[in-house]
């Protein structure tokens, strides 16, 4: 179980960065440079970011990324959903055969009220609280 995988990772240690050069372009040479990460690597989740509206784009010469949103409004959450889909702390071992006892599991029951408290922490997690860690 992973609760925060390499992209999701890299994604948020990237926002971080763009969101401490406060407005400017950040081109994703620079980016991947700072971050010491691969930089096809690093513009797919860039691409991805820039798809859903997280991050804006520029093209050319002095192209790059910049923020579309404010710090305060972009959430490890809303990160997470992006690269993980919904996050989830626990899979039956079943996979995809659905449990005939999902609904009447005490583990599962007590798995579903701790993931919801971790959902809600982490939904409290901004870009903008991470730069002031």
């Amino acid at each position: 179980m992973k609760l925060i995988t390499r992209d999701t990772d890299y994604a948020v240690r990237a926002l971080c960065l763009i969101a401490q050069r406060k407005g400017c372009i950040v081109s994703v040479k620079k980016l991947a440079l700072a971050l010491q990460l691969p930089r096809p690597f690093l513009r797919k989740i860039l691409q991805q970011l820039n798809k859903k509206k997280i991050l804006e784009s520029f093209k050319g010469q002095s192209g790059g990324f910049i923020l579309a949103k404010e710090p305060a409004k972009i959430f490890l959450t809303d990160i997470m959903r992006i690269f993980q889909g919904k996050p989830s702390l626990n899979e039956c071992f079943l996979k995809k055969i659905v449990c005939p006892h999902t609904g009447s599991c005490p583990l599962r029951k007590k798995i579903v009220k701790i993931e919801d408290y971790v959902l809600r922490e982490l939904g409290t997690v901004s870009i903008a609280l991470l730069l002031r860690s």
